[in-house]
């Protein structure tokens, strides 16, 4: 996190982007491309089995507002302008699809040396308010996520964590899906000079009484080239190499192997971002 505790989202954010940020199990694609006037086009795809998924963003920044638009296979329009510092630490985000006329929402964002407050509604009738906010500071951290349903009258959401942090050590805990999971997680810097960290997370499901347990580790082979390490504990392991091969532009390749089932085939996941 940067000044301040952050917004509830960031609770836990360095383990989980450790243990399963970039690894995947498809094909992907995407290239930028800039015009004269500043306006960044993105053009993506994805193979999943048999099906081919394709998108195209385009991003425009003026001053301190940025308009985002992009458009899938199915033909949907999804549109989000970000009005950045329209006071000191305060960000609004309006967002909406076309052709979903329910879809409309506004979003207010502001971030506090000692708090971080989001708050959202959506452009109907009868909308689903959203309201989460995290108290404290760069060490400790206490927040909530709860969401509304004016429509039913009923509370669709209600999260809680708490973070712990120090110069090379991030431990968390949340209270997720209505009480039901508890998410324990950490993340330590073993050197920053290489950007080698460890990190672990695990889950206890009080419905269904069961336990997930995942452990992971990343590191810089150099300025360029990073390798990343996981293993749960049903015996799923996986890693990934990820190379910039020229500023911007990373390939990455990782795969996936089921340790109590070694006859069955690895799975295998590449991904090209390139931006001349």
């Amino acid at each position: 996190m940067g000044k301040g505790p952050g917004l509830y989202p960031d609770i836990g954010k360095k383990a989980r982007d450790l243990l399963y940020r970039d690894y995947q199990g498809d094909h992907k694609f995407s290239l930028t491309t800039y015009t004269a006037n500043g306006v960044s086009i993105t053009s993506s795809g994805a193979k999943k089995g048999e099906l081919f998924l394709a998108d195209v963003n385009t991003k425009l920044i003026n001053k301190n507002i940025t308009t985002d638009v992009k458009v899938d296979t199915n033909s949907k329009v999804f549109t989000t302008i970000t009005i950045d510092e329209a006071a000191p630490g305060l960000k609004t985000i309006f967002s909406f699809v076309v052709p979903d006329q329910r879809s409309g929402k506004v979003e207010l964002q502001y971030l506090h040396e000692h708090a971080g407050i989001s708050t959202s509604i959506g452009l109907t009738a009868s909308p689903i308010v959203n309201f989460s906010g995290v108290a404290g500071n760069n060490t400790v951290a206490v927040g909530t996520d709860i969401s509304f349903d004016t429509a039913s009258g009923n509370f669709t959401k209600y999260n809680a964590g708490l973070s712990f942090s120090t110069s090379d050590l991030i431990a968390s805990l949340t209270l997720n899906d209505k009480g039901d999971t508890l998410t324990a997680s950490y993340y330590h810097t073993v050197s920053p000079l290489t950007n080698t960290a460890v990190g672990g997370e695990l889950t206890h499901g009080f419905s269904s009484n069961e336990n997930s347990l995942t452990f992971g580790t990343q590191h810089s082979l150099d300025p360029l080239t990073m390798v990343k390490a996981r293993v749960n504990n049903f015996g799923i392991a996986s890693g990934l190499v990820q190379h910039e091969w020229r500023p911007k532009s990373v390939f990455t390749i990782s795969g996936e192997v089921d340790t109590r089932a070694i006859e069955k085939s690895a799975k295998v996941g590449l991904a090209l971002a390139f931006k001349p």
